[in-house]
């Protein structure tokens, strides 16, 4: 059977009254965290399930895909609304030239800024638990010197010991982990598992460190 997937542009999509419906609930989610933008397709289908737009079902999900991927293929909804965490790309460092190299230079002193979190006896950073809001936190805990991270996943070991070791490496009496995840079993049993990663309980790092996790639900 042939593919009858569409394929490149489709500036000639015309929609049926209900997926207009869904796009202009889509349009109010866009609008409503436009300050974050961009989303992920996933944060979009969450926020027409919490608005009682759709259901909290796969089947939901995968509409939700097929709509927003014709939406940008049409131009109904611009490409820099939405963004895709599973692309990876990495390219070489180059200049067009000592000019560029220069500004280049420019720009980084204009950046430059101490650590706000040496000398404080705490250390503090934040964990979600999908790489899809590290984003929107960084924009709130980037001015304060936090640091943000994805634990990928309610508990995630690689996160807990990180932070451990960070804080003993920059010589913190204590770390102090926001949590940020779902308000469900899993979310609700991550936080007190955090302590048991502590840079006290980590034979890698120094003695004499202790750790405490909250949890933002």
């Amino acid at each position: 059977m042939p593919n009858r997937r569409p394929r490149g542009y489709q500036p000639r999509w015309k929609p049926r009254a209900r997926t207009c419906e869904l796009l202009a609930a889509v349009d109010r989610v866009l609008e409503r965290y436009a300050a974050q933008l961009p989303l992920t397709i996933r944060q979009v289908w969450y926020s027409l399930v919490s608005d009682g737009v759709l259901v909290k079902e796969e089947r939901t999900y995968k509409q939700a895909v097929e709509l927003l991927g014709m939406a940008r293929r049409s131009g109904r909804i611009p490409w820099e609304a939405l963004r895709d965490d599973t692309e990876i790309r990495a390219g070489p460092v180059a200049y067009d030239g000592p000019d560029d190299f220069r500004a280049g230079l420019r720009r980084a002193a204009l950046e430059y800024r101490l650590d706000r979190q040496a000398g404080q006896p705490v250390r503090l950073e934040v964990v979600c638990e999908t790489a899809g809001m590290v984003p929107q936190l960084v924009a709130v805990a980037d001015p304060y010197g936090v640091p943000v991270g994805s634990g990928s996943g309610f508990n995630a070991l690689p996160a807990k010991r990180g932070a451990a070791l960070r804080a003993a490496a920059d010589g913190h009496r204590a770390v102090r982990v926001f949590v940020v995840s779902d308000w469900d079993p899993s979310g609700v049993h991550c936080s007190p598992r955090w302590p048991r990663m502590s840079p006290r309980s980590l034979p890698w790092t120094r003695p004499g460190r202790r750790s405490s996790s909250s949890a933002w639900r």
